[in-house]
């Protein structure tokens, strides 16, 4: 299959820009043939902690339509960030957009310690199978904690997804922790960062692919946006930036 990372410059709470950068980065790996392609951490609204609980919403949001729409017309599956509503507070989620079906959300299980007091934590990992392939997503500090590798693997995952967003700092972490679980586990592993100032941090983008041997295959720069394309048979990577 062809399975893709997105890397792109979140306008700070513009839900509605946003949403536009997203279609035009799904609609290029469509052209591509992809099957799946997944955003960074709060990709819709921007990694701001501060804004989360004005901009929280859910699956069922109107402004999402848009994004079904491509998803039903190209048969590609979406993972956006986005802060989500419960009943007792706000989580740092990822809403999967497949064609034809229900949307789902995923909602980061393990927040950092920083994050406490804007969120709360999600309670079950989910798994989607995509191409006869079973993929595990991951949300930012979650993913580079082994314990939830481990349990994605437990529950079946052959691709590690990891939708972050990072600093230099994070990203020189990620390096060294990444490839050790693909390496560990034998599957790839995608990580989708965003680019550009979010919160208190400059986000350092280099978007990857690693193959389940553990080598980078593909990286994007730490400025410009654009998307990763990694087939998993051949395990070569297209590189597209706009």
């Amino acid at each position: 299959m062809k399975i893709g990372v997105a890397q792109i410059r979140p306008i700070k709470g513009d839900i509605s820009d946003n949403i536009l950068k997203h279609i035009l980065l799904v609609s290029i790996a469509s052209d591509y043939g992809v099957s799946a392609i997944f955003f960074s951490e709060l990709s819709l609204s921007g990694y701001e902690p501060e804004l989360a609980s004005d901009l929280a919403t859910d699956q069922s949001d109107k402004r999402f339509d848009v994004i079904q729409a491509i998803c039903n017309k190209n048969s590609i599956t979406v993972g956006v960030g986005i802060p989500t509503k419960t009943q007792s507070g706000i989580q740092i989620s990822m809403v999967i957009f497949q064609p034809n079906k229900t949307r789902i959300t995923y909602s980061k299980q393990q927040i950092h310690s920083d994050e406490f007091p804007y969120f709360e934590c999600g309670e079950k990992q989910i798994i989607l199978t995509i191409d006869n392939k079973k993929i595990a997503p991951a949300i930012c500090y979650e993913s580079l904690q082994t314990s939830h590798s481990d349990n994605a693997v437990i529950l079946g995952a052959e691709i590690y997804i990891a939708s972050v967003a990072k600093s230099q700092m994070g990203i020189e972490k990620g390096k060294i922790h990444y490839p050790a679980i693909a390496k560990k586990f034998a599957i790839p592993v995608l990580m989708s960062n965003c680019v550009g100032f979010c919160d208190n941090f400059e986000s350092a983008g280099q978007s990857s692919v690693w193959t389940k041997q553990g080598s980078l295959a593909g990286q994007l720069d730490n400025k410009n946006e654009g998307i990763l394309i990694f087939n998993t048979e051949t395990e070569v990577v297209i590189k597209h930036t706009i």
